[in-house]
């Protein structure tokens, strides 16, 4: 047994992965040194994001990672999950190559592993490049062509030295969040058939990506997605039925949204469409979906999966089950999700359970209202309360031989929260967006000290 704090554990698996997590949009700023993407443009529309906020300038990692990267170290994490920006690569999304974007990516990857961090790279988190999107964005089914020609340009240029990969973020959000609610960029409300032609096109983009990274490979990959996890947890564990809903609840695909997690994974690990879509969606564009399945489902290394919230369910004898509210003043963090820690057993369980593949949590954190104290330090127990007891719950899933991989913290530091703007705080690292100022949180020290007891 080791201790952290007051609070007693036993090791982890061996080889387990401790790291943090960013995106480029969030952090990168410098949109000189990019083209232009569907965020930019969503971000210059009024009441879009909160106070009018943009990621011109975001944490201005693009001229900081070296800071950042020292500070990675002094976290003692092993590893870094980012994604590269598509419009800094190729500014137009396909043809012209930006060097300069490139050589920005070979100096973050090589200083990374000299520091002794393992990079972990998201291809797609969402900044889709606008002139891709002007001829049709995922509506267009050569989109999927324009993916996997990225995919494999991005491999063969730093696929020497990084091995782990995943190929989208959280589809469900900029799918859903992007093209139904107009929540997020490009901003739009299509109607469900069109919505399940996005969904449709990105997945195909998905398997079309896996197999060409695969080609272009300059060694073996490690290849994976990275899905939020849609959890549900049981009302009382102590009823069977309720267990039993918890699961079913995270197998239905519901005709309101597509904020599910089989509509997405199934495709990729099972090689079919759940049977539940054709009934929720509209059946002509899921069954065009369903013609493409097998290309969808290229072999991948690992499920990634995002997790924060969810919902609670409650079964009865005939195998029906109903979402139950919480109780009044259940704890929330800052954007109002409910603090559900039990939701990191459960959806491990789910994922592993069904798919049989390797789980990776490749986010997880808590927005909070954090700021730098008069003493010049930022106090934020809450979040170190709220990984601690999401990670006894992973501990728990681990203990009954869920297959989980690593765990990466959402996120490094404060950052660009999407139509939330700099509202929301999920970094272990405060930043003061009007001068860059990084200041380590009591969490990330916190953390440190938790990577070096469990390793």
């Amino acid at each position: 047994m080791v201790v952290v704090g007051n609070f007693t554990m036993s090791a982890w698996p061996k080889g387990f992965i401790w790291g943090a997590a960013t995106s480029a949009f969030q952090i990168e700023g410098d949109r000189a040194g990019r083209g232009p993407s569907v965020w930019d443009a969503f971000c210059r529309r009024k009441g879009a994001v909160f106070e009018g906020h943009n990621g011109d300038v975001a944490c201005d990692h693009i001229h900081r990672w070296r800071e950042d990267i020292e500070l990675m170290r002094q976290l003692g994490v092993q590893a870094y999950r980012f994604s590269i920006a598509w419009p800094r690569v190729l500014p137009t999304g396909r043809g012209r190559i930006n060097e300069k974007g490139f050589a920005f990516y070979d100096r973050l990857v090589d200083a990374l592993l000299a520091a002794g961090i393992e990079p972990w790279i998201t291809l797609f988190h969402w900044d889709f490049p606008l002139s891709m999107y002007r001829r049709g964005g995922w509506l267009n089914r050569d989109s999927a062509d324009w993916f996997a020609d990225y995919a494999a340009l991005a491999v063969k240029r730093l696929s020497d030295r990084v091995r782990h990969w995943m190929t989208l973020n959280e589809p469900q959000c900029f799918v859903d969040h992007g093209h139904r609610s107009a929540m997020h960029a490009p901003g739009l409300r299509l109607p469900m058939a069109d919505v399940v032609r996005v969904a449709h096109h990105s997945l195909l983009a998905h398997g079309r990506g896996v197999k060409a990274m695969r080609a272009a490979a300059r060694r073996p990959l490690t290849i994976g997605i990275a899905q939020a996890a849609v959890p549900s947890i049981p009302h009382d564990e102590g009823r069977p039925e309720d267990r039993r809903a918890a699961m079913k609840a995270m197998a239905d695909v519901s005709r309101e949204s597509m904020w599910n997690n089989v509509w997405w994974s199934d495709p990729i690990l099972l090689g079919r469409v759940p049977a539940a879509a054709r009934r929720a969606y509209d059946a002509a564009a899921v069954d065009a979906m369903i013609a493409d399945v097998a290309e969808m489902a290229e072999p991948i290394d690992f499920i990634g999966v995002n997790i924060y919230s969810g919902g609670i369910v409650r079964g009865n004898a005939q195998g029906r089950h109903r979402t139950v509210s919480a109780q009044p003043g259940a704890p929330r963090s800052l954007c109002r999700w409910l603090v559900l820690p039990r939701v990191m057993y459960w959806a491990t369980k789910f994922f592993y359970e069904r798919y049989r593949k390797p789980v990776v949590v490749t986010e997880n954190g808590i927005s909070l209202p954090d700021w730098v104290d008069l003493d010049g330090r930022v106090r934020d127990p809450a979040r170190i309360d709220f990984t601690r007891r999401y990670l006894n719950e992973l501990q728990a899933s681990i203990r009954e031989g869920v297959d989980v991989r690593g765990y990466f913290h959402w996120s490094l530091i404060d950052n660009f929260e999407w139509s939330e703007g700099y509202k929301e705080r999920f970094g272990l690292i405060h930043v003061d967006f009007s001068t860059g100022l990084r200041t380590l949180k009591e969490s990330a020290k916190w953390y440190r000290e938790w990577i070096e007891s469990s390793s």
